[in-house]
């Protein structure tokens, strides 16, 4: 019979897996490929995401490997931004491809190209941002030049879909605004993407960042569908939830025992560890209760706190002149300890995300 993993087992093998049981000694790039795709939709969650996992990290360590083009940010996993390396986006995209086919199919803007020739659409839309990074605004108006009876916002989602489109700095960089500008991966990295990479390498990689995991977990976090084969296929050692959920994982991971001590972490928005698991799993890192307060009916996920290992409430810096605040919205009482261990990690976390604040604090409600 398999080994039962109870939430907290599972809790901590999966914040171990995260970096966050400990702060690692790892440098930037090194996390970002271990992550294996950090949620990107906003600039700065990724800063907040480093900065809560490794030993020693400031802003300057993430903008300098996207001016220098070693990480870049694009559509991948679930048809959302995420923060790759450069090898993981050549190899991922041709990977997720058919998820992000199946996607503009779905969607209404898809049914907006019906009859077009895709292929020729996104040879068009290449061509225009190799020329020039452009914004999907400018993108559009520039395709409309050639199908003047399509919805720009239609042609630029299929070319979203079909080229791998990456956006270029100052996107990205901490505390630089504007609209994203894009160009292709290909043409941004000087290679073509990777067509030997494998289902099987991408289960294994995903493993080491959020495993145990079930064969849902997987299709959850890469959009794709039909892994069971894939997984089925690899023979990795297995395991059941509480509830019976089948796992799989790696036969080398470290799975720490539920007693292991979890410190106090401020989670970004959109951090992965929310993203990445279903619905039954999920609860590896959130009760179900609290799911309406940190999912938001427009897509928004809240920043988070976790104590103990779980989410235990929501936090954000609320700026005004030379003040930064932190307000932080517990969903239950914590200990005396947890709220002082809360409060020294707020004034760290404000060290970084508000430095030029001159007045900082922090807010419990």
């Amino acid at each position: 019979m398999p080994e039962v993993l109870s939430r907290r087992a599972l809790n901590r093998a999966t914040l171990d897996r995260q970096l966050l049981l400990t702060r690692a000694e790892l440098s930037a790039f090194d996390a970002i490929r271990h992550l294996y795709g950090m949620q990107a939709q906003a600039p700065n969650p990724p800063y907040i995401g480093l900065w809560s996992r490794l030993a020693r990290f400031g802003h300057e360590d993430l903008a300098g490997l996207l001016h220098g083009r070693r990480v870049v940010r694009l559509v991948l996993m679930r048809s959302t931004i995420h923060l790759v390396t450069a090898d993981d986006c050549l190899a991922l995209r041709p990977l997720l491809q058919p998820m992000l086919a199946r996607a503009l199919r779905g969607s209404a803007r898809g049914k907006g190209l019906a009859g077009l020739d895709l292929d020729e659409l996104a040879a068009a839309g290449r061509a225009l941002v190799d020329e020039t990074p452009l914004t999907f605004r400018e993108l559009g108006e520039r395709l409309r030049e050639r199908w003047p009876e399509r919805p720009a916002a239609d042609l630029v989602n299929g070319v979203r879909n079909t080229v791998a489109l990456v956006q270029v700095p100052p996107r990205g960089i901490w505390g630089v605004g504007g609209l994203p500008a894009h160009t292709s991966a290909e043409a941004w990295l000087g290679r073509p993407l990777d067509g030997r990479a494998s289902l099987e390498e991408m289960v294994r990689r995903y493993l080491a960042a959020y495993g145990p995991a079930t064969v849902m977990d997987i299709q959850q976090w890469s959009g794709l569908t039909r892994l069971g084969e894939v997984v089925g296929g690899m023979r990795l050692p297995r395991f059941v939830t509480e509830e019976g959920a089948e796992l799989v994982d790696l036969p080398e991971a470290s799975r720490p025992g539920p007693d292991t001590p979890a410190p106090v972490r401020y989670l970004s928005e959109f951090d992965n560890m929310l993203l990445s698991f279903g619905e039954r799993t999920r609860t590896r890192i959130m009760a179900d209760e609290y799911r309406a307060r940190v999912f938001t009916v427009n897509g928004i996920i809240k920043a988070t706190v976790l104590v103990d290992g779980f989410v235990r409430g929501l936090w954000k810096v609320v700026r005004k002149r030379d003040e930064a605040v932190l307000e932080v919205e517990l969903f239950q009482p914590v200990s005396a300890l947890e709220r002082a261990e809360l409060e020294r990690e707020g004034m760290r976390m404000l060290d970084f995300a508000a430095a030029p604040a001159k007045i900082r604090d922090i807010r419990f409600s």
